[in-house]
This record gives structure tokens, C-alpha cells and sequence, in this order.
């Protein structure tokens, strides 16, 4: 990746993440639209008021989803990392470390956490000032001297500076609904349509439902990869502009890569680790790149050596 100055390649980031954010609720709009429009057979007229009506809906439902997923957020991530309170008495280091770091930039330093794990890793997360916090494993505490620990919790706290969090809580929340969706709707065609009179209508609309479902559920997918690789690139920035070292972010990544393996119950919290590649090369690597939630650790590290 081409460095082009710090502060243009944070603008450039931001524009992106920014239309990829907005593109989760276009593509969900888009499904309904393109469903009522087969559904309904071409009757622009029918399409248009049905899709006006449904929109409110829609909009609630998905409301009341947010709601849930940001009150439940914390909760989740502990359980899901089994992540415990890490106190100022217990490490000094780590302590001072972030607070010089938060007080550099005019931040309220966030709780801190650990996980006793020998994996390398670390997460920011949180959604306002009372839920912000930075988890560091223990094997990277022990492993990372003070400098290159000091640009991981730069990282994660640019996660926090940008709110990087609340984007993958959101990002999260658009899969989450059109996966359930496609679940209900493969359950009804197999399940719910045989048994009515008029089972051959119900069961074509049921297919386009499923098929327009499938295809946003898909797209919104690679949405959220796109939108988490390019948030890690301006977290890694971030990290250089906080701690003036990018030797240091990248010597850390280094003793990183092949090292973050880190087991939790839920596949979706690895998107907030700071490194979510695979331990191993693939033949497939390249085509498997548009579902990576973070950019290759080999590109990251170019990219801070050119700073």
C-alpha cells in the first residue's frame, strides 16, 4: 500500500468506511425493492406503494436490533473472551503506558482488560466513555517490549479516537439481520409452503425472497471486510501518529504475525483484534482476500516502513 502522508491517508479511509457504512442499509432497501418488484410482477405503481409502506417497518425492526446489540454489547464481548479487569496495583506497566498515551492526545483513558492467553493479540472496544476499554492478552504483555507494546495500545485506542467499534457493531448488526432473514425464509420454502392450495405462488415468491436475500446477505459480507481491512490500516496510522515510531508498530506486528491464534466463543469479536489473519499461507490466499477482515500483516508492516 502506497503511503501518500498520515494525515490524507486518514481522510482517504474515513470517505471510504463512510460510503461502505452507508452502503449496508442501501443494500437492504435495494433487496426489498428488487423482491417487490418480481414479487409483484413488474407493477411499478404496486412496487412503489408497497416499498413506501414497508420501509417504516423495516426501519424498526431494525431499530429495536440496535438497541438490543448496543446494550448487550459488553456483556457479550467479556463472555465471549472470557476477559477479566486488569487493576493498576496488578500492572504498572500497562497502566502507565496508556495513560501516558491518552494524555498525549486529550483522551479519558478507557477501563483496562486482560486475557490469559500465550496468544499475541489485543481489541479496543466499547460504545461511549463508560464502555470504553483495551484488552491485551497476556502473551503479548509478556512478549512486546515497552515500545512496540506502546504501539498496539496506540492502535487500539485510535480504534477508540475513530469509533471504529461502534462501525463493526453496526457492520455486525446488517449481516446479523440478513442472515437470520435467509435462515426464515430457507426454513419457510422448506417447511411452510407445501401444505397451502396456492403452494406453487407461494413457493416462486418465497424463492425470489431467498435468491435477493442470499445475494444482499453476500455483498453485505464483503461490505464488512472491506469496511474492518480499511480501519486497521487507519488504526496502524493512527498508532505512528500517537507514538512518532513506526519501526516499533512494526516490529510489534512482526512478533505478531503467526503468534494471535486466540480461541473465543464468537467468530465476529476477531474482527476487533488487532491481527485476524490466517496463521498459515493458502494457495487461495489471493482470492481469499475479499473475505479477510484485516489487510495482510506483510502489507501493513510495508506500509509503516515507509513513514
Amino acid at each position: 500500500m502506497k503511503y501518500i502522508g498520515l494525515q490524507a491517508q486518514i481522510s482517504r479511509n474515513n470517505r471510504k468506511s463512510t460510503l461502505l457504512l452507508l452502503g449496508f442499509p442501501l443494500l437492504i432497501l435495494l433487496g426489498i425493492y428488487i423482491f417487490l418488484f418480481f414479487a409483484l410482477e413488474g407493477d411499478m405503481a404496486e412496487v412503489n406503494r408497497d416499498f413506501i409502506y414497508l420501509v417504516p417497518a423495516v426501519a424498526a425492526v431494525v431499530g429495536i436490533w440496535f438497541l438490543i446489540a448496543f446494550a448487550s454489547h459488553s456483556a457479550l464481548i467479556k463472555m465471549s473472551t472470557g476477559a477479566k479487569s486488569l487493576e493498576r496495583k496488578e500492572n504498572m506497566r500497562i497502566y502507565n503506558l496508556t495513560e501516558n498515551l491518552c494524555m498525549s492526545v486529550g483522551m479519558k483513558m478507557p477501563q483496562l482488560y486482560v486475557i490469559d492467553s500465550p496468544a499475541l493479540n489485543a481489541f479496543a472496544s466499547g460504545i461511549n466513555e463508560k464502555t470504553y476499554a483495551v484488552t491485551l492478552t497476556t502473551g503479548i504483555m509478556a512478549t512486546l517490549d515497552d515500545k512496540e507494546l506502546e504501539g498496539v495500545i496506540a492502535h487500539e485506542l485510535t480504534h477508540i479516537r475513530n469509533k471504529d467499534v461502534r462501525l463493526l457493531i453496526i457492520s455486525i448488526i446488517f449481516v446479523g439481520i440478513l442472515g437470520f432473514l435467509v435462515q426464515v425464509l430457507f426454513r419457510s420454502m422448506l417447511y411452510g409452503s407445501g401444505r397451502r392450495r396456492d403452494s406453487k405462488v407461494d413457493g416462486r415468491v418465497m424463492l425470489i425472497a431467498l435468491v435477493v436475500a442470499a445475494v444482499v446477505y453476500l455483498l453485505t459480507i464483503l461490505f464488512k471486510f472491506a469496511l474492518s481491512r480499511k480501519r486497521e490500516y487507519l488504526a496502524d496510522a493512527g498508532a505512528v501518529e500517537m507514538t512518532k515510531n513506526p519501526m516499533a508498530m512494526a516490529a510489534a506486528l512482526r512478533k505478531i504475525s503467526g503468534n494471535h491464534e486466540l480461541e473465543v466463543k464468537s467468530s465476529d469479536m476477531k474482527q476487533a483484534f488487532i491481527e485476524n489473519g490466517p496463521t498459515k499461507k493458502s494457495a487461495v490466499s489471493g482470492l481469499s482476500g475479499m473475505f479477510s477482515t484485516h489487510p495482510p500483516i506483510a502489507k501493513r508492516i510495508a506500509f509503516l516502513e515507509q513513514m
